[in-house]
C-alpha cells in the first residue's frame, strides 16, 4: 500500500521541519544568529492514466490523467539573512553592522572566515580578536597605554592615547559581501565559510555603496522571531500527527483486506 510509504516521507519532512524550528528557538538570544528554513518538495509520480493520450483509437485525448505523488523530501534548509535588531551594550569593542556586510576572521589554520557578530576584544597583545580568540581582519593593534576606542560608521578605527589630545587612527574595519549570502557554509560559533554558492568575497568599506554601516556600542540580536516560530512549531507538529493518522489508517485497511483473505 503507497498511502504508509508516502505518509512516512511526510512524518520525516515535518522530522526535519521540527529541528530547524528547534534550532531557530535554541538561538533566539545568540548574538548575530540568522534563522533557518526548512523547504520541502514533492517526489515523483506515478501514472496510473496519463494524460493528454485517446482513451480510444480515433478519439480524442483524455483531458486529464491520474497521477498519484509518491511524498516529499527535503529541497534545502535556507538561511535567512535578514537584519537583526540592534542592541545598546555600551562597549568599547561591540560592533554591530547596520545593512550589508561581514566581518572578516582570520581561523587558525589560517583560512578566512566571516561573521556577524561583532562582539570583539583584545587579547593580551592588544589585538582585536572574536570571543574565540580569532584575530579580526584586517589586523588592528591596540596600543597598551590607551585610554579608550572609537569606531566610526565607516569602521576607521581611533585610540585616545594616554597623555595625547587628539586621538590616533590605528586601524580600518573592513567588510565582505557576496552574491548569495544563503550559500555561505555556516560552520558554528556563529561562523560562515565561503562556498561555491556564495560566490567569492568582495570587500569594501562599511557605508560605500552594497555595504552596511558600523554602530559602536552595539550588537545585533538574532534575526529569529519567537512568536512566528511558535506558530509554525504548531503547523509542524498537526502536519506529523496527520501523516501518522494516515499510516494508522492504511494499516488498518490492509487488516481488512487481509482478514477478508482468511
Amino acid at each position: 500500500m503507497k498511502a504508509l510509504a508516502i505518509a512516512a516521507t511526510g512524518m520525516n519532512a515535518q522530522q526535519i521541519n521540527l529541528e530547524v524550528i528547534a534550532n531557530n528557538i535554541a538561538n533566539v538570544n545568540t548574538t548575530g544568529f540568522k534563522g533557518s528554513r526548512a523547504e520541502f518538495t514533492d517526489l515523483i509520480y506515478q501514472a496510473e492514466r496519463a494524460q493528454g493520450v485517446p482513451a480510444q483509437a480515433g478519439q480524442g485525448p483524455v483531458p486529464e490523467g491520474a497521477m498519484i505523488g509518491l511524498g516529499v523530501r527535503t529541497a534545502a534548509i535556507r538561511n535567512l539573512h535578514r537584519q537583526g535588531p540592534l542592541m545598546n551594550t555600551s562597549n568599547q569593542f561591540d560592533v554591530a553592522l547596520n545593512g550589508r556586510g561581514w566581518f572578516q576572521v582570520n581561523a587558525p589554520n589560517g583560512d578566512t572566515i566571516y561573521t556577524r557578530a561583532g562582539s570583539f576584544n583584545k587579547n593580551g597583545d592588544g589585538q582585536l580578536v572574536t570571543m574565540d580568540g580569532y584575530q579580526v581582519q584586517p589586523a588592528i593593534l591596540v596600543p597598551a597605554n590607551t585610554v579608550s576606542v572609537t569606531i566610526n560608521e565607516s569602521g576607521q578605527v581611533f585610540a585616545k592615547i594616554d597623555g595625547q589630545q587628539a586621538p590616533q587612527e590605528i586601524g580600518q574595519l573592513s567588510l565582505a559581501n557576496f552574491a548569495n549570502d544563503a550559500g555561505l557554509e555556516p560552520i558554528g560559533n556563529n561562523f560562515y565559510r565561503e562556498t561555491v554558492a556564495s560566490g567569492a568575497p568582495v570587500v569594501g568599506v562599511a557605508g560605500d555603496v552594497g555595504f552596511g554601516k558600523i554602530q559602536q556600542g552595539y550588537l545585533e540580536s538574532s534575526n529569529v522571531d519567537a512568536i512566528k516560530e511558535i506558530t509554525t512549531l504548531i503547523s509542524a507538529q498537526r502536519a506529523f500527527e496527520m501523516n501518522s493518522k494516515v499510516i494508522q489508517a492504511a494499516d488498518e485497511m490492509a487488516g481488512t483486506v487481509s482478514k477478508g483473505i482468511r
